[in-house]
């Protein structure tokens, strides 16, 4: 999707209706990676209850029950479970363990977030293979009533944005759509058409992740510092939310935490703290 495409549908779709109040449950993901405390599944679930958060992420699917046992019994939501995906054509797309997890994920409003690799990115040559094995693994899906979501990943098939929507188009699935990752989409995004693209996204964009970051020049050229807690870097967070606001979006955020060293606690209570800050200044609870 080239900019003037991107501005077209922009000046198309005009000005969206806020979003509804109550939107956009907080979630944490990748929080669990790089804990230097190294809490099991129950001790993560308690940590996030306390801090207000209301759910995470889930990283593959082993664990998946342990997970979803521990969230339970904290009244919280897993919003998303990642897995990885091979769109080369080879008979191991995916892992044989989705069949044994989708039961467990019925009626929980649990999205399965797809990392589609194998082949060069944004290789359109391979979007036959690619829709074939996304319907199935959709159409696995729908009777657990689990959407499914394409995760734009810098170096995967699917990395960026652009390549997302054009899956999905051809996907054609309506238990399908896009999650916009602001770390991945600064790597090789741009500003200046940012409105343009999560406008284009609107109809298809189910989820979204932020962290703290740098400016998006900045981290595109390498000099800026990437994923960092909520309260930290030089983005404007404060902007891009709004945005979201002015767009209608009311799907859940999460929050990424991918590479934060440390106590997670420490760097999750920062972010939890900016987030409130930040909806403070929007005007909401």
């Amino acid at each position: 999707m080239n900019a003037c495409l991107l501005l077209a549908v922009t000046l198309a779709a005009g000005t969206p209706a806020s979003r509804p109040a109550g939107a956009w449950p907080f979630f944490a993901f990748c929080h669990d990676t790089h804990d230097a405390k190294k809490r099991n599944a129950a001790q993560q679930a308690a940590m996030l209850k306390e801090l207000g958060y209301d759910g995470c992420g889930h990283l593959w699917l082993g664990g998946l029950a342990e997970r979803l046992k521990t969230l339970d019994a904290n009244g919280l939501k897993l919003f998303q479970v990642y897995m990885q995906v091979n769109v080369s054509g080879k008979p191991e797309a995916y892992d044989a363990a989705l069949s044994a997890a989708l039961p467990l994920l019925k009626g929980r409003g649990t999205m399965l977030a797809l990392l589609c690799g194998g082949g060069r990115r944004s290789d359109a040559s391979l979007d036959d293979k690619a829709v074939a094995v996304i319907g199935h693994i959709a159409d696995l899906a729908r009777p657990h009533g689990v959407k499914v979501v394409l995760y734009p990943h810098v170096g995967n098939w699917v990395e960026k944005m652009e390549d997302a929507l054009r899956v999905v188009g051809k996907v054609d699935r309506p238990n399908v759509g896009v999650m916009f990752n602001l770390c991945h989409w600064q790597k090789l995004g741009d500003d200046k058409l940012l409105r343009a693209l999560l406008t284009a996204a609107m109809p298809h964009l189910l989820a979204v992740s932020i962290s703290g970051t740098d400016a998006t020049g900045d981290v595109r050229r390498g000099k800026g510092k990437w994923i960092q807690p909520l309260d930290s870097g030089s983005f404007d967070m404060l902007g891009f939310l709004k945005m979201l606001r002015e767009l209608g979006y009311a799907g859940p955020v999460g929050l990424q935490c991918y590479g934060l060293g440390g106590d997670a606690r420490e760097h999750l209570a920062r972010s939890m703290a900016a987030w409130r800050k930040l909806r403070a200044r929007l005007g909401e609870k």
